[in-house]
């Protein structure tokens, strides 16, 4: 079976009135500079705009190598 992926989990809150250009900007700058994968938008009544972003975990296996520091 192979393992599950684990992601981690950001959240992102634009006001209302906020322009679509500057929610679109910050959303890149977040996948590109951060790895960041848009996961989720909400857009509210009042005209919040609630994005939650993921990216996977990566863990580092353990190192089975061993060093001998014989001459």
């Amino acid at each position: 079976m192979a393992p599950m992926i684990e992601y981690e989990y950001r959240q992102l809150a634009f006001a209302r009135g906020t322009p679509k250009g500057e929610i679109r900007r910050a959303l890149t700058d977040q996948a590109e500079y951060g790895r960041w994968e848009l996961d989720r938008t909400v857009i509210y009544r009042g005209g919040l705009v609630r994005t939650r972003l993921r990216r996977k975990i990566i863990r580092a296996a353990p190192s089975t190598v061993q060093v001998s520091w014989t001459q």
